[in-house]
């Protein structure tokens, strides 16, 4: 209920002071908590088998999601844990079925390491969250409290970095009867990966992809499709496939059509298809659509969600490029405008989508 809450009102008001209000009022009914005792430093997380050198465990396997969520500039590394003898159901493509067990680790690193995150499948139903902040030395991440650390340290002249609270971390990774890991999925470790993806990370035989985990056993019920051509987005220009694969994982993990947002009518997690079929339905939500929300300054001149041709009168542009707190989006989790990939989308609704 109170991620419906903040959902809600992040879309519609905006505001990170509204959303901190929620966020309170989930601690307060007591929902921010994870359960049980969490270790109090990463070194006794099971990421590493020898940590003093950095060494991890081999049963940690590392990947890296062809779409990365922009996190002010940070470099990333993720890995992720399979219990033996145990499969992700992957009947829906588009939202996998976790098994208990399974442990997630995503690194942050703005120059030296900052912290780690840890999502954890505990119950059919239940997911645990932490966060270690590394010391100055680098010798050791230790448990951030339920609330998170707030300005924890500088990124940026001026600009300081948040390690998000167990319910920043649930507004992002708590859906409506289920499982929300945005960077793994079929379409995020696919092996036909988008070379012109925004801050795409170097591939590596260390890490594992979709063909692995086929090859292993550890997707069950995944079509057979999607076995013999692996997803993609469907673009019409490699720019336009680019400019929907960010949109796909930087915004669909609210706006899309089984979460609480659905409600707005704004699909940008497009479906997945061996074509395009589905993908123009959604668009459509978009792509020429009026927008509630007014671009300031822009006089009587009409608000679009996109506006094929003009990206300064498209709120989505817009609300990426500010970060005035009452209007960007996302509305949490950046403080610094991902340029890039601003311009990408620009570059797309002007030039693609203006013929």
């Amino acid at each position: 209920m109170c991620r419906r809450l903040i959902s809600r009102y992040c879309y519609w008001r905006g505001t990170q002071a509204v959303f901190g209000l929620l966020v309170l009022a989930c601690a307060l009914r007591g929902e921010s908590g994870a359960g049980g005792a969490n270790p109090k430093s990463l070194s006794e997380t099971g990421l590493y088998s020898d940590f003093a050198a950095k060494s991890i465990a081999k049963e940690n396997l590392m990947y890296s999601p062809q779409y990365a969520l922009w996190s002010d500039g940070a470099a990333k590394k993720r890995w992720v844990y399979l219990p033996p003898g145990v499969t992700i159901d992957a009947s829906d493509a588009e939202n996998w079925i976790f098994p208990v067990g399974v442990k997630f680790w995503k690194e942050f690193t703005f120059g030296e390491r900052v912290e780690t995150r840890i999502i954890e499948k505990t119950a059919p139903e239940k997911w645990s969250y932490q966060t270690y902040a590394w010391n100055e030395d680098q010798t050791d991440a230790f448990l951030v409290g339920a609330n998170g650390s707030r300005n924890h340290c500088e990124i940026a002249e001026g600009v300081k970095h948040d390690i998000p609270g167990v319910n920043d971390c649930k507004v992002c990774h708590e859906g409506d009867g289920r499982d929300v890991i945005l960077g793994f999925s079929a379409l995020q470790l696919s092996p036909d990966r988008d070379s012109l993806a925004p801050h795409a990370e170097q591939v590596d035989s260390t890490m594992i992809d979709l063909n692995y985990l086929i090859a292993q056993g550890r997707l069950a019920n995944l079509a057979d499709e999607f076995k013999t051509k692996p997803p993609r987005i469907q673009g019409k220009t490699p720019r336009e496939r680019a400019a929907l694969g960010y949109i796909w994982a930087n915004c669909g993990g609210c706006h899309n059509a089984d979460d609480p947002l659905a409600s707005v009518g704004m699909e940008l997690k497009l479906p997945l298809r061996p074509d395009s079929s589905g993908q123009d339905s959604a668009l459509a939500s978009v792509i020429g659509h009026p927008s509630k929300f007014k671009i300031p300054d822009n006089g009587e001149d009409p608000t679009y969600r996109i506006l094929p041709g003009y990206p300064e009168h498209s709120s989505l542009i817009y609300r990426m490029q500010t970060r005035n707190p009452i209007r960007q989006m996302p509305p949490l989790g950046t403080k610094i405008v991902d340029q890039e990939a601003v311009d990408l989308i620009s570059e797309w609704i002007r030039e693609d989508l203006g013929k």
